[in-house]
């Protein structure tokens, strides 16, 4: 038997947060080497290898300290994972982010600068140097003593430990092409999709050749480590039942926390999975499976018993020796680790380097800016709109308008945001808090204050920002790529999930790829209603419109496997906007080129946020509460609510609350169509706060006033029901016909014709549906009591619970859910069910129709329920109405 320990570790990445978390990783590293529990001056276990799995290094502000002290991006890292003792480690894609010749100078020593070079090997199985004159010359024969080839490049290599050799064979990502910079390096198998059998089967086949090869020319070998780079645990995990005479292997690039029984999780962090997975290989023999996060976070510890054959025993493994170790202060004080101090050097020149980016502060938040890759469980822009995806994708789409003011749409990818901007604080026997950046003193930041280090810090690839232009079917191919292949598996990310701005989709997990997003609309700054891309799940209108977006120069050449570049080119009319480097900088940040998606958040941040009282103040949000990426596994589809979010709440209906001041409401009609019973006051504000100021100041007595008046000719929404821009863009003879001045308004032509002619009002209202699931209204028009279904459904539908179901006071459904009310309208003690709910139904929490909840919607606005209690209001419904609408609050969960 031979008693084996592995200490592994992945995705080192640095950023700002490891000039603390090296040194303790160090420590805790250390620590576990000599850990001497019987106390005879032996470490208990002396059979020791330790690996990374990849991404030892990554571009950012940490990579750009490094270039300035040893003259490359990535030394620093490498100086500190030779100090850790690493004795071999797989290639992973964030390698190549330089490109090669950045990859290059990590193998190359240079003493003027106090760089070593390569104390271990690279490897990969997959990947071909030959082509590439950066790289081909580090290539080296396969099989051999790693200690015997550091700085060089092979498909595998063996450790003796103890007289016991250890195989390991690398392997990297097949996709790597689509997410990093690889130049002429090949890739095998070519066009790899993790889903499709025969393509892991091909993988399998690579990996499974390098470690024949080893068995074959080391007929003494019996224990092989596969250590692979595959960017989603899933794979590893798929290889596995296909591989052969493979005990162990080491899985990269998904930063999946997996822990066992005895692990201790740090702040903010969710346990993915089980440390380790025990499966089986192709050849029946147990396979151990292991993972732990990246970010010099924890130490992946793998204690495990050989048989006399070389095949793992997995009853031998202790959770409470093995396991995920925390490397926060807590880790290194329960190890009694000491931090190495050649790497608290490292870390201190670095910090130096990179103290002088604090200095200039662009803007303030309010809330912690959210870029986490997965915190809390599925809470990160790998899996969900977050707050800082929808900053930076604003400041993308605003930049961009300067340059080219028909840009409507900005998408990037969540995988290119790399960290937030706040920090986490953890209280004494509390739960993490997220804050805003904290203040620094010694540069005069500010409490809340965004600096060049943070914007460096989450956007650290700085990609440069392109125009295109695409046309409706292929945007919403676009959109089906951002999804395709996610799952509601906190364990699983994926990298091409998209941040958004001028668009809102809706996606269903549980349909196939291509074929998730179930709506979608093009919507301007302020939530407006611009153009219905799909409902249902279809593509809506002319498939040929076109659409000017603004995305990153990365994708646009196809990265994330993005299908933007195999688009026409005359067709998308791409600009680059980004500058070289060398070219003039303008505006207020001129740390990075024009152009480039650094600058670009620098001077939207600057515009819009510069200061504390002109904040950020967004937090970020659960997914049951998130508006442009809506999953419809966590909340309903509201892609086509408007900033008032959902139905109707008429002015007829207003007037008799008692919530607002007397409203003077002469009856309207415009070709039998009410006005009162279309016109919503609280929607018209909170659309148009031009209005909302305008009624403040005195100018007009409501809303309804200024929409009789002005609004009605201007092309303004009297609510949800009739969209303007949804019409005209659906009924292009009538646009046509607005901009000859044969009609005023889109909405002249809809009550003067085009309800005659069936045509749809906005999005929300089908006439055709409605006429089809009412047959009595058709029989209704046949004799002339109503020229449209839309006219019967403004008088009478909202009110009797026919579909669409609009109206946010619902009499029908106040009856029939409440028999009681029901009972005493019918003994004329009330009006109506409405009297009812105005004079006791709402306080005692009752709902007003199936698109309000007055329950949930207080326990999900705490503020509210404190304001009702301070006497505020009198209900969570009132405050909706006057408030809660217009700051875009939901009305169910």
């Amino acid at each position: 038997m031979f008693t084996f320990q592995l200490l592994h570790a992945s995705d080192f990445e640095a950023a700002i947060p490891a000039l603390q978390d090296a040194p303790r990783f160090s420590a805790v590293l250390n620590a576990l080497r000599n850990q001497d529990n019987n106390g005879d001056g032996t470490p208990d276990y002396t059979n020791t290898l330790t690996l990374s799995s990849g991404d030892n290094y990554i571009p950012g502000v940490w990579s750009s300290a490094s270039n300035s002290i040893y003259g490359s991006a990535g030394r620093a890292d490498i100086k500190i994972l030779n100090e850790l003792g690493i004795q071999v480690s797989t290639l992973g894609n964030h390698e190549f982010d330089f490109g090669t010749s950045v990859l290059k100078n990590i193998f190359t020593p240079d003493p003027t600068l106090n760089y070593e070079g390569l104390n271990f090997p690279y490897l990969s199985a997959n990947l071909d140097f030959s082509p590439e004159a950066n790289l081909s010359g580090f290539v080296t024969a396969d099989g051999q003593e790693a200690s015997t080839i550091p700085g060089k490049i092979a498909k595998s290599t063996i450790i003796t430990v103890n007289g016991e050799k250890i195989g390991i064979v690398g392997g990297t990502t097949p996709i790597l092409k689509s997410i990093s910079s690889t130049g002429n390096v090949g890739v095998s198998p070519a066009d790899f999709d993790e889903n499709d059998p025969n393509d892991l089967q091909a993988l399998a086949n690579i990996l499974q050749a390098s470690v024949d090869q080893l068995l074959q020319t080391n007929p003494d070998l019996d224990k092989v480590i596969l250590a692979t780079h595959m960017q989603q645990l899933s794979i590893e995990q798929a290889l596995a039942p296909y591989m052969r005479n493979v005990d162990i292997i080491v899985g990269g690039g998904s930063n999946t926390r997996l822990l066992d029984s005895n692990d201790r999780l740090r702040a903010d962090d969710t346990k993915q999975g089980d440390y380790p997975i025990f499966t089986t290989g192709a050849d029946g023999n147990p396979i151990a499976i292991v993972n732990t996060d990246g970010n010099y976070k924890y130490v992946g510890r793998l204690v495990i018993d050989f048989d006399d054959n070389g095949v793992i025993i997995p009853s031998s493994y202790n959770p409470i020796i093995s396991g995920a170790y925390a490397t926060d202060d807590q880790g290194v004080a329960d190890l009694g680790g000491t931090p190495d101090p050649e790497i608290v050097a490292i870390t201190q020149a670095l910090q130096t380097q990179i103290n002088a980016l604090e200095s200039q502060t662009f803007g303030v938040t309010n809330f912690y800016l959210n870029g986490n890759r997965a915190g809390t469980g599925v809470d990160g822009v790998r899996n969900q709109e977050t707050n800082l995806g929808n900053l930076t994708a604003d400041a993308n789409l605003e930049i961009a308008q300067d340059y080219d003011p028909t840009v409507t749409i900005s998408i990037k990818n969540g995988g290119g945001i790399r960290n937030s901007i706040g920090q986490i604080i953890v209280p004494s026997n509390a739960d993490p808090i997220r804050l805003p950046p904290a203040a620094n003193t010694l540069t005069g930041k500010p409490e809340g204050g965004v600096s060049q280090l943070d914007i460096g810090n989450a956007l650290s690839f700085n990609n440069g920002l392109t125009l295109l232009t695409l046309n409706a079917a292929q945007l919403l191919q676009i959109l089906e790529h951002g999804v395709a292949d996610s799952t509601n598996d906190q364990a699983s990310s994926q990298g091409r999930f998209p941040q958004i701005s001028g668009v809102s989709f809706s996606f269903d997990l549980t349909r196939v790829n291509g074929d998730r997003i179930i709506s979608a609309a093009i919507k301007d700054e302020n939530g407006n209603m611009i153009d219905v891309l799909a409902r249902n799940g279809e593509l809506v209108g002319d498939p040929n419109r076109i659409f000017r977006i603004v995305t990153l120069g990365f994708l646009a050449d196809g990265g994330d496997s993005y299908p933007f570049n195999t688009f026409d080119p005359q067709q998308t009319n791409r600009i680059n906007l980004n500058q070289p480097e060398e070219a003039p900088r303008t505006g207020v940040a001129t740390f990075s080129p024009d152009g480039s998606e650094q600058d670009a958040l620098a001077e939207y941040l600057a515009r819009n946020y510069a200061t504390s009282s002109t904040a950020y103040h967004q937090d970020d949000v659960p997914r049951t509460l998130d508006t442009r990426i809506q999953n419809l596994a966590f909340r309903s589809d509201a892609v086509f609510n408007s900033n008032a979010q959902v139905g109707i709440f008429n002015i007829e209906q207003l007037s008799r609350t008692g919530y607002v001041r007397d409203i003077s409401i002469d009856p309207v009609f415009l070709n039998n169509i009410s006005l009162t019973r279309l016109f919503d006051e609280t929607y018209y504000l909170s659309e148009y706060p031009d209005v909302q100021t305008a009624v403040s100041n005195g100018q007009y007595s409501s809303g309804y006033e200024h929409y009789i008046n002005l609004g009605l000719n201007e092309g303004r929404n009297p609510s949800t029901l009739y969209n303007e821009s949804y019409y005209l863009t659906s009924n292009p003879d009538v646009a046509n016909a607005v901009a000859t001045g044969i009609f005023s308004t889109g909405f002249q032509h809809y009550v003067t014709f085009g309800q005659l002619e069936r045509r749809d009002p906005s999005e929300l209202f089908d006439e055709l549906d409605y006429l089809m699931n009412n047959p009595d209204v058709v029989s209704s028009i046949a004799v002339d009591e109503f020229q449209s279904g839309f006219e019967h459904y403004l008088r009478y539908g909202l009110d009797e619970n026919r579909l669409p179901l609009l109206s946010l006071y619902n009499e029908d459904y106040y009856l029939t859910f409440n028999p009681d009310v029901e009972n005493a309208v019918a003994a004329g003690s009330f009006i109506d069910g409405f009297d009812h709910y105005l004079r006791f139904g709402q306080g005692e929490k009752r709902n007003p129709s199936s698109l309000f909840n007055e329950n949930q919607y207080l326990t999900t606005y705490p503020d509210v329920a404190n304001a009702i209690t301070a006497g505020f209001f009198q209900s969570g419904f009132q405050h909706y109405i006057l408030a809660g609408r217009a700051e875009e609050r939901l009305t169910l969960v």
